[in-house]
């Protein structure tokens, strides 16, 4: 075969392929909610563990959730995942608490703010598929941008961190008619150092070839007790979303 003819045959090859690719962006909103929020930093004699639940109160409070996906030769999927996190209020302190280098007293107004954005990237791949069932696994690759910051009066501390962990994934979606699927996702790694935990429960209607409406709960929980720094917190998401396929 001469390299011409290597090439007729080739470029038909690829652009198969390239038809096989789906997309899909999703949307995600709701209320959030937190059931503890657990901090001590530095992690030693010279830091003090409190709740910044009792500054910062439960929630709920907005969030936003955005993901772009990718389905190519039908069985591998990439995501890419934008998840923020945020929360602020002001409270006080049960007693004299030691944070960040900073000493704040208690029964003061103080100011708290948290955050913990992640960006993830996700690859997938679906070991079974079938008229009902999807199942799929992977590796996903998690960036964290946290801070958390107390402010009374004149007396300013913050502690932010930026770092990156690897997370298991798993996927599996049940399709109870051509319209209606539930849907469980999860990433999660457990360490001596520390858990994460994002784990949902969806239910999607599909509108159209185009559009799907999704609604469920997630929760993610977890943190660290690594470098000098004792953070972990449990969060609850009403999940109400919106999916384009493309």
């Amino acid at each position: 075969m001469t390299f011409s003819a290597k090439a007729l045959v080739l470029v038909p090859a690829l652009l198969m392929s390239a038809q096989a690719i789906a997309w899909q962006l999703t949307l995600e909103t709701g209320p959030l909610a937190y059931s503890y929020n657990d901090t001590q930093i530095p992690n030693n004699s010279n830091g003090d563990r409190f709740d910044l639940m009792a500054l910062t109160g439960a929630g709920p409070v907005p969030y936003l959730r955005l993901n772009l996906e990718t389905t190519f030769n039908e069985r591998h999927t990439l995501r890419a995942l934008y998840a923020p996190v945020s929360i602020e209020g002001e409270g006080t302190l049960p007693e004299a608490t030691r944070f960040a280098g900073e000493t704040f007293a208690a029964d003061t107004p103080t100011t708290a703010y948290y955050q913990f954005n992640t960006y993830r990237l996700t690859y997938r791949y679906t070991f079974h598929e079938s008229e009902r069932w999807r199942l799929g696994v992977g590796l996903t690759a998690l960036v964290r941008d946290a801070d958390i910051q107390l402010t009374q009066g004149s007396t300013t501390a913050n502690s932010d961190d930026l770092g990156g962990v690897p997370l298991l994934h798993f996927n599996a979606l049940y399709r109870l008619n051509p319209e209606w699927a539930l849907e469980f996702d999860i990433d999660a790694a457990v360490a001596p150092q520390g858990r994460a935990i994002d784990a949902a429960w969806i239910a999607e209607y599909s509108a159209s070839d185009a559009w799907a409406l999704r609604a469920g709960y997630r929760t993610l929980e977890g943190g660290g007790a690594g470098g000098g720094v004792y953070t972990f917190a449990w969060f609850h998401y009403g999940v109400l979303g919106v999916s384009y396929r493309f």
